[in-house]
C-alpha cells in the first residue's frame, strides 16, 4: 500500500464517526420521520449498485427507521435492502415491519436463516413474527430453531389472538421468598444468558409456582444483600392468560403499572408483560377504534386496491340504503319544496350541523366507553348531559343563525322554522350520539364500527322532517 494511499484510509477512519452522525441527522426531520431525501439517497445507490454505500446509509438508522423506510421502498427495492441487513438488525426490523410489509419480506428470508434470525428476539415478538408464516415455511422454520425457543413460540402461538398470553414474553426473572437480595443478584450474574433482555421485577413465588409478590430492580439494587427477598416484595396486579389485550393496556393505565405478571387459570407463573409491549397495543386499539368509527380498516401503504374496497363499500352500501330512508322525508314534502324553493336552499344546513354536532357526541361517547369511562353506573347522566349540551347549542345556533335568515330573506316565520328545527336536530343528534355507541355496546357489538351509520340517518332524518314538517305548519 503506497503512503498516499495508507494517509487517505487513515483519514477516511478518522472522519467515519463524523461521517456516520452527517448521515444520521441528515435521515430523519425534526419530528423524526424519514427525509424524502434520504429515501432517494437509498433508492440511488441500490440503482447504482453501491453495496457499500447502502450498508453505509442503513448502518446510520435505528431498526424501527429501517422498518419505516421500508415501507416507502417498492418490493424489489425492499429485497434490495434486505440483502445487506446483518441478521441481528434483521431481528429487530422485523418486530418492527407492518404487517403486509413483514408477510412479504418473510417469504424472501430462507428457513434456516429466519430460524436463527427468530432466536435474536424475545418469544412474544418471535411468536408474532411466526404467526405470518405460510404454514408449510412455519413448521421449516420451527424446525430448524433449538427445541427451547421452539417450545416458547409454540406456547405462546397456542393462545388467542390479541389476549395476554399472546403479547407476553414467556422469559421471566422469578425467585423463592427464602432467597435474599444477595442470591439473587448472584442467581442474575450466573444465568446472565437466560435472563430477559429488559425486565424490571423480579417475581417472588411459592413453592407452586405462583407470584406472591414483586421485587422491583431498582430496590434490589439499594439494599443490603442479607435482605430476605419477603421484606422488599410489593404486591402484583396478576393478568389472566385469555384476558384481552385491550384490558391489559387498561389495566397498565390505571395502576400505572411497567409490568406484570401473566398467569394460568390456576394460578401459576407463565410469563410477563412489559410496559413496551402496551405502548404497542394502545397505539394499535387507538388506530382501530378510529378507523372503525369512520367504518374504514387499516389500509396502510402497501394495501392493495380490491382489499381496500372490500373493505369499504359494505358500509357505503349500509349508508346508501339510510340515506335512501332519510331522502324519502324529502319526497313527502314535495309539494311544499315546490311553492317555497327556500326550503331546499336552508335544508342541508340542519342536516349538516345536526351530523356535527352527533359526530362530537359519538366521538366522545366511543372514547368513553373504550376507557371505561362511561359504564352503567353513569349512563344516565351521562345521556342527560349530552341531551342538555344539545339543546344549548341548537338555541344558541337557532337565534345566531335565525337572524342571519331573517336579514337574507326578510322572514320571520322562516327564522322561526329554521330556528326550531335546528333546536330539534341538534337535540336529537347529540341524544342519538351517545345512545348509539351505548346500546350497541349493550347488545355486544363494537360501537365503534356500527355507530356512525346509525347516527347518521338519526340526523338526516330527523333535520329533514322537522323542518319540512314546520314549514309546512308555519309556512305554508
Amino acid at each position: 500500500m503506497s503512503r498516499e494511499t495508507a494517509d487517505l484510509s487513515e483519514a477516511e477512519d478518522k472522519n467515519a464517526p463524523e461521517l456516520e452522525e452527517d448521515l444520521e441527522d441528515l435521515a430523519l426531520g425534526e419530528d423524526y420521520a424519514l427525509n424524502p431525501e434520504f429515501v432517494a439517497m437509498v433508492v440511488d445507490a441500490a440503482d447504482r449498485g453501491d453495496a457499500e454505500r447502502l450498508r453505509e446509509l442503513l448502518g446510520a438508522l435505528h431498526p424501527a427507521d429501517v422498518a419505516d423506510l421500508m415501507g416507502f421502498l417498492s418490493p424489489d427495492y425492499r429485497e434490495e435492502v434486505l440483502a445487506h441487513l446483518p441478521s441481528d438488525a434483521l431481528a429487530e426490523i422485523l418486530s418492527e415491519l407492518d404487517t403486509e410489509i413483514r408477510e412479504e419480506v418473510l417469504e424472501t428470508v430462507a428457513p434456516a436463516t429466519l430460524a436463527k434470525v427468530l432466536e435474536e428476539l424475545d418469544s412474544d415478538d418471535a411468536a408474532d413474527v411466526v404467526d405470518d408464516l405460510e404454514d408449510e415455511k412455519r413448521v421449516q422454520v420451527l424446525a430448524a430453531m433449538p427445541e427451547t425457543e421452539r417450545t416458547a413460540i409454540e406456547s405462546s402461538l397456542a393462545y388467542e389472538d390479541e389476549t395476554a398470553g399472546r403479547i407476553m414474553q414467556r422469559e421471566v426473572v422469578a425467585a423463592p421468598q427464602f432467597w435474599t437480595v444477595g442470591q439473587t443478584i448472584d442467581h442474575f450474574r450466573r444465568e446472565a444468558d437466560g435472563l430477559p433482555e429488559l425486565f424490571f421485577d423480579v417475581y417472588v413465588v411459592d413453592p407452586a409456582y405462583k407470584p406472591v409478590g414483586a421485587a422491583p430492580v431498582s430496590h434490589l439494587m439499594r439494599a443490603p444483600r442479607n435482605t430476605p427477598l419477603a421484606q422488599l416484595m410489593e404486591p402484583v396486579t396478576e393478568i389472566p392468560v385469555g384476558m384481552d389485550q385491550e384490558e391489559v393496556a387498561y389495566i397498565f393505565d390505571k395502576y400505572h403499572l411497567i409490568s406484570a405478571p401473566v398467569v394460568e387459570p390456576g394460578g401459576r407463573l407463565v410469563g410477563q408483560i412489559t410496559v413496551d409491549d402496551i405502548v404497542g397495543v394502545i397505539q394499535e386499539e387507538s388506530e382501530e377504534d378510529i378507523l372503525a368509527l369512520a367504518g374504514v380498516s387499516d389500509a396502510g401503504r402497501n394495501a392493495d386496491v380490491l382489499d381496500i374496497i372490500r373493505a369499504r363499500l359494505p358500509w357505503l352500501a349500509l349508508n346508501t340504503v339510510t340515506a335512501a330512508l332519510a331522502a324519502s322525508v324529502i319526497r313527502a314534502f314535495e309539494g311544499e319544496i315546490n311553492k317555497l324553493v327556500t326550503l331546499a336552499v336552508l335544508m342541508p344546513i340542519v342536516a349538516s350541523l345536526g351530523g356535527n354536532a352527533a359526530t362530537q357526541a359519538l366521538a366522545v361517547a366511543v372514547r368513553a366507553l373504550a376507557s371505561k369511562e362511561l359504564s352503567e353506573v353513569n349512563a344516565y347522566r351521562t345521556v342527560f348531559r349530552e341531551m342538555a349540551v344539545g339543546l344549548a347549542n341548537g338555541t344558541a345556533l337557532a337565534l345566531v343563525t335565525g337572524g342571519v335568515i331573517f336579514l337574507l330573506f326578510h322572514d320571520v316565520k322562516l327564522s322561526v322554522t329554521f330556528g326550531l328545527a335546528l333546536i330539534i336536530n341538534l337535540f336529537v343528534a347529540s341524544l342519538a350520539g351517545v345512545l348509539a355507541p351505548l346500546v350497541l355496546d349493550r347488545i355486544g357489538r363494537d360501537p365503534a364500527v356500527s355507530s356512525s351509520v346509525f347516527v347518521t340517518f338519526a340526523t338526516d332524518f330527523t333535520g329533514f322532517l322537522s323542518f319540512l314538517g314546520l314549514a309546512a305548519l308555519i309556512l305554508l
